[in-house]
């Protein structure tokens, strides 16, 4: 069996007798959890395991697992961790703390992750935020200046990667100046390219060798004012694949978000037409997942490549004490009340 080109959710916290007979035809690269998913560790590590059955290897599985506002797996079962702006407060007055910190968090992710069979996090984000964006962004960033993000970005990215997890590099060119919300609508920003290039896409320079990434739902209307990037071959090979320089394997944001037109299948081909690895769709409605999977084509060539190169990396590579790490994490990032998400 071939695997496609995309990935998917499921409803719920099992995976239900038309799920498993779609992920064992379809053989969708991986999987995709949200809170809807989510209730205990045993119900987490029971599904990644099913899914893995079902498609027959073993398949990636996803998550949003930032910390602040955006995070699936929380209290009572896991810790809570900050948001980037918590971060960057702390980089800010003492650039090496921070960045130890940082890397840390990221090394404490893989571990709760890791535990219930998930591999990959759709972190770090490295979008820098401008006054007057949506807050969409907001407090999700590691800064204002792409120095600043780069770095702490990288330092989350090496964390996670230490721990057997991947991370995805988001939200490819950049999202911090968006006027609007790419879930509800398609944002354009009419920035001139050499600011883009100085700013934002500099934010992802540093980052580039990273072995996932995400596309954004924006449109640049200064390098093309007809598509957002996740369906622009312009902005993937000019920009993503060129002046950014990222050599990993491309995913696209959320197919099914409010920002992009069309039937979910022109959606999954004008991205994937365009330069997308994958095509990323996630509420777990069967009629969606379908549509998506018989418009996703076999994962193949240079796709096929990054994608086996990008699941090589699944490794941990470090000695860790698990307890240690989350007394000197919380001494660091909440040196009034150690011991806060031990």
């Amino acid at each position: 069996m071939a695997v496609r080109a995309f990935i998917c959710g499921i409803s719920g916290t099992g995976i239900d007798q038309e799920e498993a007979a779609f992920l064992r035809t379809a053989d969708p690269f991986g999987l995709i959890l949200f809170r809807r998913n989510v209730d205990n560790p045993a119900q987490v590590q029971a599904l990644t395991a099913k899914f893995r059955e079902l498609v027959g290897r073993d398949a990636p599985v996803l998550v949003d697992q930032e910390g602040g506002r955006v995070q699936r797996l929380g209290p009572p079962h896991w810790p809570s961790y900050p948001p980037g702006s918590a971060y960057a407060a702390l980089y800010e007055s003492r650039p090496d703390t921070g960045l130890e910190a940082t890397h840390l968090g990221g090394r404490l992710i893989a571990a709760d992750l890791r535990d219930v069979g998930i591999d990959v996090d759709c972190i770090p984000v490295a979008d820098v935020p401008v006054a007057g964006a949506d807050a969409v962004i907001g407090d999700r960033a590691f800064g204002t200046t792409p120095a600043q993000v780069a770095a702490i970005a990288g330092a989350q990215a090496q964390g996670l990667m230490a721990g057997g997890v991947l991370p995805v590099l988001k939200h490819l060119p950049g999202h911090g100046r968006a006027t609007a919300d790419s879930h509800l609508r398609l944002p354009v920003v009419n920035t001139d390219r050499a600011t883009l290039d100085a700013t934002d896409f500099a934010a992802f320079r540093p980052l580039s060798s990273l072995p996932l990434g995400m596309t954004a739902h924006v449109v640049f209307s200064a390098i093309d004012a007809a598509q957002p990037a996740t369906t622009s071959a312009i902005m993937i090979s000019d920009v993503i694949r060129g002046s950014i320089g990222f050599s990993g394997l491309l995913m696209s944001d959320d197919i099914s978000m409010g920002a992009l037109s069309g039937t979910l299948a022109e959606r999954s081909r004008a991205s994937i037409a365009a330069g997308c690895d994958l095509v990323l769709h996630c509420n777990g409605r069967m009629d969606e997942m379908r549509e998506v999977a018989d418009a996703s084509p076999q994962l193949a060539g240079d796709a096929l490549r990054r994608a086996e190169r990008a699941l090589s990396l699944r490794h941990a590579h470090d000695d860790f004490d698990i307890a240690a790490a989350r007394a000197r994490f919380a001494s660091l990032m909440y040196p009034q009340a150690a011991g806060a998400i031990v």
